[in-house]
């Protein structure tokens, strides 16, 4: 038995289901294939900074009830090393706009209870095996066999991993930093106001708010490193020395429930589109987490692929599917050379080598640059929340 519906999504992350929630509100048929449990997608715990404009998007498609009662607004980020520490409240430059936050968790968690409330349909725990572009058809297998599913269109949004990147012909345009990062969740209040980067000799560290019960912290290593060489007390020492708690006042610490290594790599598709395939999310590009912009270029792609699909499926009028990736491109490579930018103003060189001092020099030019130049504190403002 073919399962069949006009649009076929493979992915439940923010892209497959903000897209999903959209054409279900225009009486658009769909069906979301995700290989994992929904437990499991509703527990993954990513990116929770949401920019202004993924905020309006989802305010506008009635996708955004949660986190305007939960969410809370953030409009200042500190950064620190040897010779002190500067606030920069971007909230109050450039367009005077701030973001919201709000853990991926729980967005997601409400996309999927929006979804099935407007009729969508989801299959969990499918793997999908072999994607046809040309005929937007795929074919994947569960518990209890196999099978496959096609719709008049087929929308990959099934992560960097998934199959449907695999299968879009043409290149894909990469980068390898070089860094790894430690990603840590503590069952931890805040311990500063603001985000907080912090530069040191040996390596970044981060501090990011999540909820008032947890937050995210980030560690600089090297790409292949082991969690298991991570303990508590080792995590939270070193977290002491990059952020100069002995300045700057101590952590608040609690239990950590999540350690893993990120490697930050980017990587962008030379066409999102194939047959009648499109790609959002991280399928059409991954960006590293320094700035925040995976989950909202993600929702950002979504909207932009909604609006196509209902006007072919709607008024016969393919224009907006024919110029997605024309739409979408010029957005992602904005938000990857920022996040490039925010790489070499984070990250010195990662071990010595003959131009260690040159660079740590230019870094702090760059930091330089950001706490005294009022024109770059617009330029990051509009950069930070925006794209």
């Amino acid at each position: 038995m073919i399962d069949e519906t006009s649009v076929l999504i493979v992915g439940a992350g923010p892209a497959g289901l903000v897209l999903g929630n959209v054409l279900q509100a225009n009486g658009i048929r769909t069906l979301i294939l995700e290989q994992h449990t929904r437990a499991r997608v509703q527990a993954r715990a990513k990116a929770g900074f949401l920019g202004p404009r993924t905020v309006r998007v989802l305010t506008r498609h009635g996708l955004a009830t949660g986190l305007l009662n939960k969410g809370r607004a953030h409009g200042v980020c500190a950064f620190r090393d040897a010779r002190g520490e500067f606030a920069l409240d971007y909230g109050k430059l450039g367009h005077g706009e701030v973001h919201t936050i709000y853990p991926q968790q729980d967005l997601v968690t409400d996309l999927i209870a929006e979804y099935l409330g407007r009729g969508g349909e989801v299959k969990f725990g499918v793997t999908v095996t072999e994607v046809d572009a040309e005929a937007a058809t795929v074919r994947f297998s569960h518990a209890a066999g196999s099978g496959e599913a096609r719709g008049r269109f087929l929308a990959g949004c099934d992560g960097s991993n998934g199959v449907t990147r695999e299968a879009l012909a043409g290149p894909r345009h990469l980068c390898d930093h070089g860094i790894g990062w430690l990603a840590i969740l503590a069952e931890a209040p805040q311990s500063m106001q603001a985000v907080t980067y912090a530069i040191h000799d040996n390596g970044f560290a981060g501090h990011m708010a999540r909820s008032p019960q947890v937050t995210r912290y980030y560690l600089q290593v090297p790409p292949g490193e082991k969690t298991a060489a991570w303990t508590d007390d080792r995590i939270w020492a070193e977290l002491a020395v990059r952020m100069r708690t002995a300045q700057f006042g101590k952590l608040r610490q609690g239990p950590i429930s999540e350690r893993r290594v990120v490697r930050l790599r980017s990587e962008v598709a030379h066409s999102l589109q194939g047959g009648r395939m499109f790609l959002a999310g991280d399928a059409a590009s991954v960006i590293s987490p320094s700035a925040a912009k995976g989950a909202n270029l993600a929702i950002f792609e979504a909207a932009v692929l909604a609006d196509a699909f209902c006007s072919a499926l709607s008024l016969d009028d393919e224009t907006g599917l024919s110029g997605y990736s024309a739409t979408c491109l010029p957005r992602i490579w904005r938000a990857q050379e920022f996040s490039h930018w925010m790489i070499g103003l984070l990250h010195g060189p990662a071990g010595p080598e003959p131009y260690t001092g040159f660079h740590r020099g230019l870094r702090r030019s760059r930091l330089d640059t950001l706490r005294d130049g009022r024109t770059h504190q617009v330029l990051f403002a509009e950069n930070y929340v925006g794209i």
